[in-house]
């Protein structure tokens, strides 16, 4: 049988992407602390823009955390970390010059976090590479509010040293760097995109296209260690993926798709939740867990391309933008519940 659905390398990811979310909170934090404390209006726009920034790139943070899979608390030293950080930044020890140059290395810190996730994505599975993938924008715009963040501490810089301005040609230099930095990044991601919230059809589409990955590799490999880890994952996506689409899709669009057609889904779902607990019951390498898998994933098949055809077109034809993008949002905050009970985490403790 399957020893475990746990994952060391999976749940290491995870707990960085914890501390992102952490700092990415405390970015957001001093930036509004900063526009109140400033008197420039040149780097309080400049500030503005990051904080928009930000708090779009923390809904992403969310997202990419619930499409991966795994939760986790972030470190106990990133937690004192942000605790110590938030008193400095609120306090009056520092001054703003100061509290800018602490932000700037919180904002290398997050750099680095999202390039070393990207890295250890790349050993781990192509599965996480997909669910991670929106991080490369958040990583390329902390990488250019660093070069926002060195005009800023150059001019108020020169102010506390000489009561004087800074050559005001700074910002022109900050404005080529992040030129240069889009023509390296710019084909790898969609740095002008400020859409925070995806429709319903859009969420699911992901889980489907994720767990399709996940059984290619499974039955790709002949390694048991490795086809336990992909298993693993794939109970828990498909057991979190179906619990929240009976929770909060299926009866939103039972009125216009049907008794009859709902029912078939609610149906294929429970039958696939007995499949994953007779697979968990036998060992990774019988040869029977493959044909077993295998089975699993004709039905998960048929189950996708009914949701994907039949249902988005009830679901387009019958459900405005807004009412679309809503539904996404509850069936996300469903999905990152089930998970928190998967990891034994409380709701109360994030």
């Amino acid at each position: 049988m399957v020893a475990t659905l746990d994952n060391t390398k999976r749940s290491a990811i995870a707990a960085k992407l914890a501390d992102m979310k952490q700092v990415q909170q405390l970015l957001i934090e001093n930036e509004q602390q900063f526009i109140k404390e400033c008197s420039d209006s040149e780097i309080c726009d400049n500030i503005n823009n990051m904080l928009k920034d930000d708090q779009k790139n923390l809904g992403i943070l969310e997202t990419v955390m619930v499409q991966y899979g795994v939760q986790s608390e972030p470190d106990k030293t990133v937690q004192e970390m942000v605790k110590k950080a938030k008193q400095l930044m609120q306090g009056s020890e520092l001054n703003l010059y100061e509290k800018v140059f602490q932000h700037e290395l919180l904002k290398h810190q997050q750099v680095m976090s999202g390039l070393t996730i990207h890295k250890a994505a790349q050993k781990v599975g192509a599965d996480v590479m997909m669910a991670i993938g929106p991080l490369n924008t958040v990583n390329f715009e902390n990488r250019a509010h660093q070069e926002q963040l060195k005009g800023i501490l150059e001019i108020l810089g020169v102010r506390e040293l000489t009561g004087q301005d800074a050559d005001q040609g700074i910002w022109a230099r900050v404005q080529d760097a992040m030129a240069a930095l889009s023509g390296v990044f710019g084909s790898a991601v969609t740095q002008n995109s400020d859409k925070q919230d995806m429709n319903i059809q859009d969420i699911i589409r992901l889980d489907h296209n994720k767990v399709n990955t996940l059984f290619t590799q499974l039955l790709a490999s002949n390694d048991p260690q490795k086809i336990e880890e992909y298993f693993g994952q794939i109970y828990k996506d498909l057991l979190v993926h179906s619990i929240a689409e009976e929770k909060v899709v299926y009866p939103a669009v039972r009125p216009q798709y049907g008794e009859d057609n709902t029912q078939e889904l609610y149906d294929e779902q429970a039958h696939m939740k007995v499949l994953l607990d007779e697979i968990k019951g036998i060992s990774p390498s019988s040869p029977q867990f493959k044909d077993k898998v295998k089975q699993l994933m004709g039905e998960v098949g048929d189950h996708i391309r009914q949701e994907e055809s039949t249902m988005f077109a009830t679901i387009r034809n019958n459900f405005s933008s807004d009412q679309s993008e809503q539904l996404a949002t509850k069936f996300k905050a469903a999905k990152l519940e089930e998970q928190q009970k998967l990891a034994g985490m409380s709701s109360a403790s994030k």
